[in-house]
């Protein structure tokens, strides 16, 4: 799952899962995705959205955050039969013969890892 070994209190983790639908079935897919944000929080996200691509038609990404590589982990130990049922009736709506493709961020370790760049061209001080 990770490239290197992750500390287990580095955070904040934010997950995302990308989705293929039909986009007539917009509708039905979002009340159940909904279902499935509420596990999400109540297995410890601090954060969930959807956000739909413009330039992609039926194309949805998820996306939590957990407040630390631990608490992720636990996650997936705190996953209810409920939960899979949920899982599995938005996965359902999913186009692709693989799963939706799940990927994990971690904010940067340090300050001095996060290098921020403006928007335009403004100059920024860390």
């Amino acid at each position: 799952m990770t490239a290197e070994e992750v500390e287990p209190d580095r955070g904040p983790v934010m997950v995302t899962v990308e989705y293929r639908i039909d986009p007539k079935n917009a509708t039905a897919f979002l009340k159940t995705l909904h279902t499935l944000a509420d596990a999400r929080r109540r297995d410890g996200a601090f954060a969930w959205g959807v956000f739909e691509d413009v330039a992609m038609p039926g194309r949805y990404l998820e996306y939590f955050m957990e407040e630390s590589w631990l608490e992720h982990l636990r996650h997936h130990e705190r996953v209810t039969e409920s939960d899979r049922i949920a899982q599995e009736l938005v996965h359902a709506h999913h186009l692709d013969e693989d799963r939706p493709r799940v990927s994990h961020f971690l904010a940067p370790a340090s300050p001095a890892d996060a290098a921020v760049r403006p928007l335009t061209g403004e100059t920024r001080t860390k």
